[in-house]
């Protein structure tokens, strides 16, 4: 089902607005995965966007997937990052600074286990594309 580009954008406003008022408490999680929120850097405006993700943790480092749904166009939000890595995520009432970073050769292969195995749908969304889903290691800064 389509949803109009404007209603989608209302809708998310509200998404956001409601779990960074409750930290998470509506809105932490959908399908018994965890979401955060990262904020990137509009590559062409240069304002704050941000996006609720499914994330797992590896470590200290927190793991996103840039899978748009299995569309064949990378999300925008991986499109900022690959522009400017910096970028800041909400986790419930946390706030952080990160940098963010694709995964390649075996690091990208063990994370990718790690995410498919939490959420089995990432397969379905690489299989409905012919790119390769980035996996994204958002790395804490100081």
């Amino acid at each position: 089902m389509l949803v109009a580009p404007s209603l989608r954008k209302a809708a998310l406003a509200m998404y956001r607005l409601c779990y960074g008022l409750t930290g998470g408490t509506i809105g932490g999680s959908s399908g018994g995965m965890p979401i955060l929120l990262l904020t990137t850097t509009g590559r062409r405006t240069g304002k704050p966007r941000t996006t609720p993700l499914y994330y797992v943790t590896d470590g200290e480092n927190i793991v996103v997937v840039a899978s748009n749904a299995g569309r064949q166009r990378h999300p925008n939000w991986w499109l900022n990052l690959a522009e400017n890595p910096e970028a800041e995520v909400q986790v419930r009432h946390q706030k952080r600074r990160v940098k963010a970073e694709e995964a390649i050769g075996v690091e990208r292969q063990r994370l990718w286990r790690l995410v498919v195995g939490t959420y089995p749908g990432y397969q379905e969304f690489q299989r409905a594309t012919t790119r390769k889903i980035p996996v994204v290691v958002l790395r804490p800064r100081e």
